[in-house]
């Protein structure tokens, strides 16, 4: 599986913003996967000390998962070094390179995809999970652990419980309660998706643990720990 071309990577931060505010005007913001048989999800770690650096080694991880037995098809790491400097709203210019690699080494395109990331829910409506959507040319949903911009109140403690999360005046995501009293998540588009079918599937992923099964095997592959 490939990802698209769509702009080069070598750009510096400001050219980095001018290209996100182009491209967000392509994220489809609607739509239903419908039939799903495979999900992915991705993740990039920094070994040791080297996240806030403008150097360092990016660690991405993908695997590929059945549904709805959620049972694990194929896993795939690449390590490779960083060029963009740290920057909050502009990390898929940091990773995007290390998990376009990691991206390669799928022998079938997935259904779907899960981000560990923001879609619509940034400053500039083109986080990580939207900028990875229209690279992948599939349904994507951010699936991200903290909050980037907007305001929400909590949702109620049960799994499944919902609040908008708003910016502006503009419902940007929503906050997710994906299993009973632990932390909500923060879901939200990425491409080709609309949001109450992402928070669906979000849910439907997400069994038995805080974080969607595909994105909870990538996040323990990027650091190297065991799969369980």
């Amino acid at each position: 599986m490939r990802l698209q071309q769509l702009h080069a990577w070598g750009v510096s931060p400001s050219e980095a913003i001018a290209l996100q505010k182009q491209l967000a005007s392509r994220v489809i913001r609607r739509g239903d996967p419908g039939e799903v048989r495979l999900v992915a999800g991705a993740d990039v770690a920094f070994p040791g000390r080297t996240r806030g650096w403008a150097g360092g080694v990016a660690r991405a991880a993908v695997v590929l998962m059945s549904y709805p037995e959620l049972t694990l098809v194929e896993q795939y790491v690449i390590e490779t070094p960083v060029a963009f400097p740290y920057v909050p709203g502009l990390l898929s210019f940091r990773e995007m390179p290390a998990l376009a690699l990691a991206f390669e080494q799928f022998t079938v395109t997935p259904d779907l995809l899960l981000a560990d990331g923001q879609g619509m829910a940034h400053p500039r409506r083109f986080g990580f999970a939207s900028h990875l959507g229209l690279l992948a040319g599939i349904p994507t949903i951010g699936c991200a652990k903290s909050r980037l911009c907007g305001e929400a109140a909590e949702p109620g403690l049960e799994r499944g419980s919902t609040t908008d999360l708003v910016e502006k005046g503009e419902r940007v995501g929503m906050v997710v309660r994906t299993k009973t009293g632990v932390k909500p998540m923060y879901v939200s588009v990425g491409h080709m998706i609309g949001l109450e079918a992402a928070v669906k599937w979000t849910i439907r992923l997400a069994p038995t643990h805080r974080l969607p099964e595909p994105l909870r095997l990538a996040d323990r592959l990027s650091k190297a720990l065991p799969i369980t």
